[in-house]
């Protein structure tokens, strides 16, 4: 084991008392309770190169849901899977990471958002410098973001916008010209407290 997925598996164990902080659970009116999952991919990368990051997407501007966003690798939780599962088998679908690779840290709190799924994000970290490979129909492109930034609150801006009707709060989160916000900045949001960040990028 790494010293990092260690670290992240320690923090993210001693902090589980969180509950919901930083998350937006939208379960008052979704239509829909869907189950998903998201990986949460943490890159095991030394401070000498840039230290730990986070993977993310971005959805082809072709995509019915939510085009052109930046999201997590993850989709529905299918028949016969736990949230783990499925999580890790859309990784592997759109960024090619192997299952054997992800070092699971555990499963962040579940939430429901407004588009109706009751979301699971599963957090593992991966080794860094996966030869990923991203499959054209679902992702448009991939980036690493480092910890340090995403997860600073500094970098976390409040914002508020009217989603079907209603007015709700969301984070954005800005990293070299790529707008992370809504679902994706929330969950970076709530990993903020999760995974102490200031202990756990050092």
């Amino acid at each position: 084991m790494s010293a990092f997925f260690e670290r992240a598996s320690r923090l993210f164990a001693q902090n589980a008392d969180v509950g919901f902080v930083g998350l937006r659970d939208d379960s008052a009116f979704a239509e829909q309770q869907r189950p998903a999952a998201v990986l949460v991919a943490l890159t095991d990368r030394p401070a000498a190169d840039g230290g730990p990051g986070v993977l993310l997407t971005q959805r082809p501007e072709t995509m019915a849901a939510h085009p052109g966003q930046i999201a997590f690798p993850g989709g529905k939780v299918e028949p016969g899977e736990d949230a783990v599962g499925a999580a890790l088998r859309e990784a592997e679908e759109e960024l090619a990471i192997p299952r054997p690779s992800v070092r699971l840290v555990g499963t962040a709190q579940n939430f429901i958002t407004g588009s109706g799924f009751d979301l699971t994000p599963v957090i593992g970290v991966v080794p860094a410098n996966l030869d990923l490979r991203p499959e054209p129909g679902e992702v448009e492109g991939w980036f690493e973001a480092p910890l340090r930034h995403v997860l600073d609150p500094a970098n976390q801006t409040a914002k508020t916008g009217l989603f079907r009707g209603h007015e709700r709060e969301y984070l954005e989160i800005m990293w070299e010209g790529h707008r992370i916000w809504g679902i994706t900045a929330g969950i970076l949001g709530h990993l903020t407290h999760r995974l102490a960040w200031r202990e756990l990028v050092g």
